[in-house]
């Protein structure tokens, strides 16, 4: 099955997929976490989703709490969380897991994808980027440490959304 297909849940709990999340474009897929270091990767996230919306982009937020028990909230607290201090309105999954047994599907496929670093496997931390084309294929995986408008990240971005 196509990754941009396989089934997930909303933050709202209402089944979805990445393709219905990002429109049929392409996805920019991040582990979030409330409460850990990079957090503030949410104001650039925030942006990039507004500058490449109309351009066929979705930023797609996976709260994980695999991490240091950083996203300990519940749906509504994340929520909360996210518009209030970040003004982030771009789609959230539920909170899934990202690595082990429990992993969900999306990332046991993400894992396999490779950075510019040859690194692939496990989720290293909270804020790992995925670039998915719309045809569901992961084209580019970024360090969590890379900020959201890192030019590398943007000019994959551009490639992508310029096809």
């Amino acid at each position: 099955m196509n990754l941009l297909d396989l089934p997930l849940h909303r933050l709202d709990g209402e089944p979805t997929t990445l393709r219905q999340l990002g429109s049929d474009g392409a996805v920019l897929l991040v582990n979030v976490a409330s409460a850990c270091g990079l957090t503030p990767q949410y104001e650039g996230l925030q942006r990039v989703h507004e500058q490449y919306a109309a351009r066929g982009l979705t930023v797609v937020g996976v709260p994980c709490n695999q991490f240091g028990d950083q996203e300990p909230g519940g749906p509504v607290q994340i929520a909360q969380f996210c518009s209030s201090t970040y003004g982030a309105d771009f789609p959230m999954t539920e909170k899934l897991e990202v690595n082990g047994p429990g992993a969900h599907p999306v990332f046991a496929e993400l894992r396999q994808a490779s950075d510019a670093t040859g690194q692939d496997g496990d989720v290293r931390w909270n804020f790992e980027k995925f670039l998915i084309d719309e045809g569901g294929q992961v084209v580019a995986r970024f360090d969590p440490r890379t900020e959201p408008e890192d030019p590398a990240l943007l000019a994959r971005i551009e490639d992508l959304v310029s096809r």
